[in-house]
């Protein structure tokens, strides 16, 4: 009975896959997180594509908080996400959806426009460890950040996050596929 119910459970806890090999992430309204899923790698570079739906549009509660950045993918970079790690995020400010760099340095976050992008349509993406810095590429948009790096090759990946301090005011979904 055993064999078949640990089975079960991880087929209901994990991120579904359309039949284009993207995983659809679901932030529930009132909530952050879209998965609980953990897949570690050892890799210092992540190759993706996203597309970001209609749902990504969004008015937060506090006007303060349309500034903050929420996360589409990425990883942590030794010890865990929260001190060190390198996301694309978005954040919809202006009547734009902005992708940005987002990285905590130190446990400090910092975060930086790479490009204005269209719901419904599909980025290709890069986020590279050099020694130093983090190198964002969207198609041809380039930006580069401090990067804090403990001397460590554990890595787990960071799956789509919305706010800061306010939760998702609706269902968000945002497709994400592994491309190397």
């Amino acid at each position: 009975m055993i064999k078949y119910l640990i089975p079960l459970l991880l087929m209901v806890s994990c991120v579904k896959k359309d039949s284009n090999d993207f995983w659809i992430f679901k932030i529930k309204e009132g909530k952050h997180k879209s998965t609980n899923k953990v897949k570690t790698t050892k890799k210092d570079k992540v190759h993706f594509e996203i597309l970001l739906t209609e749902s990504c549009k969004y008015q937060t509660l506090n006007i303060e908080n349309q500034l903050d950045v929420n996360k589409i993918f990425g990883f942590s970079d030794g010890g865990g996400h929260k001190n060190n790690s390198a996301r694309i995020g978005w954040r919809y400010v202006e009547n734009e959806l902005k992708l940005m760099a987002y990285t905590r340095y130190n446990g400090d976050f910092y975060f930086e426009t790479i490009r204005v992008v269209e719901p419904g349509n599909y980025y290709e993406c890069r986020i590279n460890c050099l020694p130093d810095k983090y190198e964002f590429i969207v198609h041809n948009d380039t930006v580069y950040m401090d990067r804090y790096w403990i001397f460590s090759n554990r890595r787990y990946f960071l799956w789509p996050y919305f706010g800061g301090d306010e939760v998702a005011p609706h269902d968000i979904t945002i497709k994400v596929k592994l491309l190397d």
